[in-house]
């Protein structure tokens, strides 16, 4: 702001206005100027800026500047494809389906704009809400001029009076003829499409052979949406970026809850509520919908489906406990977790053979006088036969002090050259035998989630306790297959007594 605009800006106009009527009123019409020529440009310039403008009631969180940024990029042809995962209810379609379609429009009213979502209906909905936006007064204080062209009524099809236009469509709607600056794709599958395979094949197919193929050169796709399956478009899209000559894709990833197990926008969803839908919901649709991180048997080495689920209340007679750990000391939110999992054997059918069942699993970032004291809560608990911990840097301290006070303390150590997947490789038979079995409790399918997500997760920390506890049960003979050569094929673990 020019230095005299300012010093203006600060002059008692009721004292002015007794000594000088006329100025007084001059003076408060070129405050008013300069508040809309403020306004025009950087609610111009400032996506944000427009819509605190248009929407008085927003509630603004850290997203939303990081969303906004994306949104401007592409607004100033610097970035071209543009995904971005959110949660339900987090301004995601008020951001890219009403504001900022607008706005683009306001900087460029020649802009040819194409907004595809998983209904026609939803699809119009938002054609209208945009459409009514330049029809508006506020509007005209951002983008003076701009307005809709006079004969402009539908809400699927609309244009500017500087020759732009905007459409909307619904999956399988016809696009041919079509030509778009900016193709904005807004959650084109629904819950019912995440639940069948084949409706999200279609919704790719329909992207590619339809929208896709309408983006005029050196235009720009935005894809807004939560998270069903790793068969989603955004999944796919994925997937293709290592072909030669395919869409390349800044993707921006938004969970509900943060790695620093903050809410990510917390001055509108609190983490207490977050953690109330968290409890309600299944683990793979929380994963997904809510964290950005979709989970598939397709692939994958330990699959969901192996795992047999026990359904009793009861703990069955249980037999040779192992408490297993994944260490790592560390509270920072970029850390690893540290991982409890304790396990035994049991016995399914009278004079049936041996299979192993999940007791118990704890996860969380701890310090060590925060295991520490976890660990002997655990161990008093269900009084392990043996507690395995991998000797690796973070485990030694462990170690020392459980076995100082009498805790019988195993270190695991890989052998050379079996790393990781070559693990989960080692166990996955005895899951795929249906001899692994898991109680129906929210924190069991914590495990199997995380389970089945490897090695693509974003974590492992209950794999690794998982696997080096069924190592053990396997290589210690507790536990076999048919195609294992134990020493001594009679052997049967001791039978230990719990009450």
């Amino acid at each position: 702001m020019p230095k005299s605009a300012k010093s203006a800006t600060n002059i008692d106009t009721g004292k002015l206005s007794e000594l000088y009527p006329d100025a007084a009123k001059e003076l408060l019409g070129l405050q008013e100027a300069l508040k809309a020529k403020t306004l025009q440009r950087e609610g111009q310039d400032s996506f944000l800026t427009y819509v605190k403008h248009m929407w008085p009631d927003f509630i603004e969180g850290r997203h939303h500047q990081i969303f906004a940024e994306k949104l401007e990029q592409v607004a100033r042809g610097e970035l071209k494809r543009l995904i971005i995962n959110m949660p339900p209810r987090h301004t995601k379609s008020e951001f890219a389906s009403t504001y900022f379609p607008s706005w683009a429009l306001g900087r460029d009213p020649k802009l040819k704009i194409m907004q595809i979502t998983h209904t026609a209906e939803l699809a119009f909905r938002f054609g209208r809400r945009v459409r009514d936006l330049i029809d508006s007064e506020d509007y005209q204080g951002v983008f003076p001029g701009v307005a809709l062209k006079a004969d402009s009524k539908s809400a699927g099809r609309w244009e500017t009076n500087g020759g732009g236009e905007a459409f909307y469509s619904g999956i399988g709607g016809a696009v041919t003829g079509r030509g778009a600056d900016i193709l904005v794709l807004d959650d084109i599958h629904s819950e019912q499409d995440a639940l069948s395979p084949t409706a999200l094949d279609n919704a790719w197919e329909y992207y590619s052979s339809g929208p896709r193929q309408r983006l005029q050169p050196g235009g720009a796709i935005i894809i807004v949406m939560t998270r069903w399956s790793t068969k989603d478009l955004t999944g796919r899209l994925l997937s293709k970026q290592a072909e030669e000559h395919a869409d390349q894709w800044e993707v921006v990833e938004f969970p509900a809850i943060m790695p620093s197990n903050d809410a990510l926008w917390p001055e509108y969803w609190t983490l207490p509520e977050l953690e109330g839908v968290k409890a309600s919901i299944p683990v793979s649709k929380w994963e997904a919908q809510w964290m950005q991180n979709p989970t598939s048997d397709e692939g994958a080495i330990l699959k969901r489906e192996w795992w047999k689920i026990w359904e009793e209340d009861r703990v069955p007679n249980m037999q040779f406990v192992i408490q297993s750990y994944d260490t790592a000391f560390s509270k920072k939110e970029t850390a690893d977790f540290s991982a409890i999992t304790t396990w035994c054997v049991f016995y399914p059918e009278e004079g049936g053979e041996p299979n192993l069942l999940l007791l118990d699993a704890r996860k969380g970032r701890w310090n060590f006088p925060e295991l520490k004291n976890e660990a002997f809560e655990q161990y008093e608990y269900w009084e392990p036969d043996i507690v395995i911990i991998e000797a690796k840097a973070s485990g030694m301290p462990l170690t020392h002090e459980l076995r100082q006070t009498g805790i019988p303390v195993l270190n695991y150590s890989p052998n050379k050259g079996q790393d990781k997947i070559a693990r989960v490789n080692t166990v996955s038979p005895l899951l795929e035998a249906g001899m692994v079995w898991a109680p129906d409790k929210r924190w069991a399918d914590e495990v199997i989630e995380e389970c089945a997500a490897f090695p693509f997760g974003d974590h492992d920390d209950l794999v690794d306790s998982t696997t080096q506890a069924l190592m053990r049960y396997r290589q210690g003979g507790f536990i076999a297959l048919e195609s294992d050569e134990l020493m001594d094929s009679d052997y049967k673990p001791p039978r230990k007594e719990y009450y």
